[in-house]
């Protein structure tokens, strides 16, 4: 069960307006849920039900299924009804979605091994039931082997239910941007930014098929019941976008619009987006809390392109937001210094508190000083892109500043930094290893995982990277810096494991021996599996264990979160932000060229082409113009975080 979400504050007044009202905007029927967790068990109740009205018929039941990240909630969901409620899937017929192309199911990479991993050998499918798209038929057969496929589906009397996830861009299946709605079973090109997504799993884009097997839209457009979940906010555009945007090629999800028995189910974070939890003002009665109307001023400003204290009466009615100046019975001017007053409040240089200063209206409190400071890193260089400046300046304000490097972070090193970093150390007249460690680069096996030799050695180079960047910042490295190779990390493999026990157990023991009064942590809210969320899991169970047990040191602790180097925080969440001055943005961009092996070639970059010191100093600095923007005073960039309380969220 997840620990991590942020509490909401404001928004819509439940039971106000009917549903329908409030979801006016949108084209699908949408299920949003609190967790992906309790969506997974929405969806897996309804297709348990499917499949037992169909069994108390007599009948088999056709179910569609696809692999990747989404659906696996579903799927452990499903297990677990079959293993303590007597669920029985005796009359189930699987037919699978999709499949890289050529890509056998006995490969780790293959779609039908993961789903057959995760859900069909776990419960009591017969074999015969189990119909896979064949990823290694003949190239000269697949249009037949694929237009056969089709009829075996027909004969079977048509799909029950299909469940499906969606690619960042609103992709189905495998059916990429312009994919027209007739299309059926076939091979298909996948495009750059799938291969890439793609990539981590065949351990580089140059290992990654350029082609797939996958059901059509067609085909996903006969089924009878059509299922689509998605967690995180990296799919919250995506969903946006096919719920409520118009039907459009370049959005192949948006075709199920036309589907007339599918429902979205969500959590909170993909669901950001969409206009009854974005901009609730615009379809139904709010709640408005302070923390709220700042989100709907701030809106307002970016609509008319005004800071806030420029606003007029007349902005807040055209935008639908008298409603809020009748509710809180204040008047407009009113409301702008508040939210001015509520901004300009969360800026500070003094991110550790500002000794014998006056805290009334700083995020943080001045007592005690110093203070001790615990940084967690999911990765080793993730302290310094994301909160390098503030972590600077935390050093220099002479707080006791500890970092703990969460992971080994060992997969991102690519071999032939580490054969010029042995040839380096040989060259300087060291141990001279450069042949065997060759050998071992070579001993490789596409596909499959790094030896554990291999993984050891980028191991520690990413360590004596993560320390130089610390002492650049003035850091005891001996004292103060911290791997704690959480074990959930350590698989070998791009998939990594869940939050388990030993992983709290080091958090425990960390957090016991500091006694910090104040811990950073990345606070990600994208993709619910992610290294940066399992870091945060540990974090958080490490931090109700100790809850539990008494100890009375942590009440004397904040928590802050910081984003990661992809996204920030909006600003209507901001509690702390730290104004950065041009030389910090220099001292910090050279912490993070300390991260030799991360420069320039990134195993797993994704589409950003920047580099990481370019992605944090473009998004510290875009933080700063919105400040600006907003009316405040002007910096060279900005870091801001989000306070997290550990005992009532």
């Amino acid at each position: 069960m997840s620990n991590y979400k942020l509490k909401s504050d404001g928004g819509l007044k439940r039971g106000a307006e009917p549903i329908d009202i409030i979801t006016r905007f949108e084209r699908i029927p949408t299920h949003i849920a609190e967790t992906s967790e309790e969506g997974a068990r929405h969806v897996a109740r309804q297709i348990a039900e499917i499949i037992r009205d169909r069994s108390m018929q007599g009948l088999h039941c056709n179910l569609a299924l696809s692999s990747g990240k989404s659906p696996v909630g579903v799927y452990r969901e499903l297990v677990r009804m079959h293993n303590e409620e007597s669920l029985s899937f005796k009359n189930v017929e699987i037919f699978t979605v999709f499949e890289f192309y050529p890509v056998g199911e006995s490969e780790h990479q293959s779609h039908t091994h993961t789903l057959k991993e995760e859900f069909l050998m776990q419960v009591d499918i017969p074999l015969e039931n189990i119909h896979i798209l064949n990823g290694k038929v003949a190239s000269n057969d697949v249009t037949t082997y694929c237009r056969n496929y089709e009829t075996m589906i027909r004969k079977k009397g048509g799909i029950d239910a299909l469940l499906l996830g969606f690619g960042d861009e609103g992709q189905i299946a495998l059916n990429e941007s312009g994919t027209y709605p007739n299309t059926r079973t076939r091979v298909v090109a996948l495009s750059n930014k799938s291969r890439k997504y793609a990539s981590s799993m065949f351990y580089g884009v140059e290992n990654t098929p350029t082609k797939a097997l996958t059901m059509g839209i067609g085909t996903i457009l006969s089924a009878r019941k059509v299922f689509v979940v998605g967690w995180g906010e990296n799919k919250s555009i995506a969903f946006a976008k096919v719920i409520e945007g118009n039907i459009d090629s370049a959005v192949p999800g948006s075709y199920l619009q036309e589907h007339n028995n599918i429902e979205i189910t969500i959590d909170e974070d993909a669901a950001s987006l969409l206009t009854r939890v974005n901009t609730p003002w615009l379809v139904g009665t709010c709640i408005w809390t302070n923390r709220f109307i700042r989100k709907a001023v701030l809106w307002l400003c970016q609509q008319v392109g005004k800071p806030i204290l420029k606003l007029t009466y007349q902005d807040y009615i055209d935008h639908y937001l008298g409603q809020m100046i009748d509710d809180t019975g204040s008047t407009y001017d009113k409301i702008n210094i508040q939210v001015f007053n509520d901004l300009q409040h969360t800026i500070s240089g003094w991110p550790g508190g500002k000794p014998n200063g006056d805290d009334t209206t700083r995020p943080a409190r001045s007592s005690p000083y110093p203070k001790r400071v615990v940084i967690f890193s999911p990765h080793p260089d993730d302290d310094v892109i994301s909160m390098g400046g503030t972590f600077l300046r935390l050093a220099d304000q002479g707080h006791d500043v500890h970092v703990a490097y969460q992971t080994s972070g060992n997969i991102a090193v690519h071999d032939d930094v580490v054969i010029q970093i042995v040839d380096s150390a040989r060259e300087c007249g060291f141990e001279d290893r450069y042949g065997e460690i060759c050998e071992l680069v070579a001993s490789k096996k596409k596909g499959q995982a790094e030896p554990f030799a291999l993984r050891q050695l980028k191991g520690s180079i990413r360590r004596a990277e993560a320390k130089a960047a610390c002492r650049h910042f003035g850091i005891n490295d001996r004292t103060n810096v911290h791997f704690l190779n959480l074990p959930f990390y350590e698989t070998g493999s791009v998939k990594k494991g869940a939050v388990g026990q030993a992983d709290i157990d080091i958090v425990v023991d960390l957090l016991r021996r500091v006694q910090p009064h104040q811990i950073y942590a990345a606070g990600d809210l994208s993709d619910p599996h992610g290294t940066h969320r399992v870091c945060i899991e540990a974090v958080l169970a490490a931090l109700k264990q100790i809850i539990e047990d008494g100890d009375e040191w942590l009440n004397d602790c904040v928590m802050w979160l910081y984003r990661g180097a992809w996204q920030e925080w909006d600003l209507d969440m901001v509690d702390m932000a730290v104004p950065l001055s041009p030389d910090e943005v220099i001292k910090k961009r050279h912490a993070i060229y300390r991260h030799l092996s991360q420069k320039d070639i990134v195993p797993f970059p994704g589409d950003d082409k920047r580099e990481f010191w370019q992605r944090a100093e473009d998004r510290t600095q875009a933080t700063a113009q919105l400040y600006d923007k907003l009316g405040m005073a002007e910096y060279q960039a900005i870091e801001v975080f989000v306070k997290y309380d550990v005992y009532h969220q």
